[in-house]
């Protein structure tokens, strides 16, 4: 299983979200200007072939206008793309674009913070499921290898990396996560619901058993034990649910034609015209649409944004690395329970011991903040 999951940490290497935090630990001056000549998870790579579709297209309507069409028909697209410019303002493009983000950055945001962990299922685990022998050794790995199969088992139904990853059960149990006695239990199991709980449901069994059997001492931490995992398996339904029930279609329709129909009139509608210049359009004719280019920028870059957040379980730069948190919590988890299991250090007195806290020197101390209000006079 080892081997397995280094040689998946090896491919997924190349392809890991994309993290600045260090380039932005302190605020300098043009601290963030150098996260703009990024290429990896940026907006360039998100974006760039439709602004290119965009140029090409504002291009090709400009040189038709004035190399292809005679007078008469030149004054007909003027007016015609004044009337473009005058009513594509009428689109209420930040209050669509921004309420619509809003709402897929909370859906990301509830996502991540959904994402079953075992480290406080662990913890329980370790403390309480006693026995130095084999067989209290036997029920710890086993109660959290149910715990990680079951996420395992979530996330397959849910993140293309994932299903990539394992495309069969049996790629499940060749990694180690599941023996070929529980596959056919779970296989024998007739259920037209996806059974990621039954792992959960095993798990609530073995830790009864380990009650009966002295290893779990006293019911408290029996019911400590069963709190942690109905924590753990409502975060896997959480991610389940997240996936099965999306943002309503009607309103990804709604700003998506909002947006490309905008630019589509922009396309007609911020032509540099050669008639008589007004409010809607500019004195000089310049040929390059700068701020139109820019406002295309904006805007459908927000587009993108949201496009990118709504389903963090892809393979987008920027998505959740979800192999690398599988064979991270297989890793940890097992390591707590097994191999630090009453393997304590040997407790020594502390540097402290004798003294109430470190001391400095007294010309690098500084003053202690007491509260506000402290030194009011």
């Amino acid at each position: 299983m080892v081997f397995l999951l280094n040689r998946r940490f090896k491919t997924e290497s190349s392809n890991m979200t994309v993290s600045y935090t260090l380039k932005v630990a302190n605020a300098t001056f043009g601290g963030f200007s150098k996260l703009l000549f990024r290429w990896r998870g940026s907006i360039y790579k998100l974006l760039y072939r439709e602004f290119l579709v965009f140029c090409c297209l504002y291009a090709l309507i400009s040189v038709l206008y004035r190399c292809v069409l005679n007078a008469s028909q030149q004054e007909m697209f003027e007016q015609l793309a004044r009337h473009c410019n005058k009513f594509a303002k009428l689109i209420p493009m930040s209050f669509v674009l921004g309420f619509y983000v809003t709402q897929a950055f909370q859906r990301w945001w509830g996502q991540y913070t959904s994402f079953p962990l075992p480290d406080n299922l662990m913890m329980v685990i370790s403390g309480n499921v006693h026995g130095t022998d084999e067989r209290g050794r036997l029920l710890r790995r086993t109660l959290m290898r149910y715990a990680n199969l079951s996420s395992v088992l979530i996330l397959r139904s849910i993140s293309t990396r994932v299903r990539k990853r394992f495309p069969s059960l049996d790629d499940i149990v060749e990694a180690g996560f599941m023996t070929t006695e529980e596959l056919k239990r779970l296989n024998h199991l007739c259920s037209d619901f996806n059974k990621y709980w039954m792992p959960l449901a095993w798990f609530s069994n073995l830790a009864s058993q380990a009650r009966k059997e002295g290893r779990v001492k006293d019911d408290i931490a029996l019911r400590l034990l069963m709190d942690e995992l109905n924590n753990y398996r409502s975060k896997c339904s959480m991610l389940f649910h997240y996936d099965w029930i999306s943002i309503p279609l009607v309103y990804t329709q709604v700003v998506t034609v909002a947006v490309y129909s905008f630019f589509m009139f922009s396309l007609v509608g911020r032509q540099f015209l050669k008639g008589s210049p007004s409010e809607e359009h500019a004195h000089l004719d310049l040929y390059v649409p700068v701020f139109t280019l820019l406002e295309f920028f904006f805007y459908a870059g927000w587009l993108k944004v949201g496009e990118l957040i709504i389903n963090p379980f892809g393979e987008d730069d920027d998505d959740f690395e979800t192999n690398q948190l599988i064979d991270r919590n297989i890793q940890v988890s097992m390591l707590a329970v097994d191999d630090m299991h009453q393997n304590l250090p040997p407790l020594e007195k502390d540097k402290y011991w004798m003294d109430k806290g470190p001391s400095y020197p007294s010309a690098s101390m500084k003053p202690v903040f007491m509260g506000s209000t402290h030194d009011m006079r």
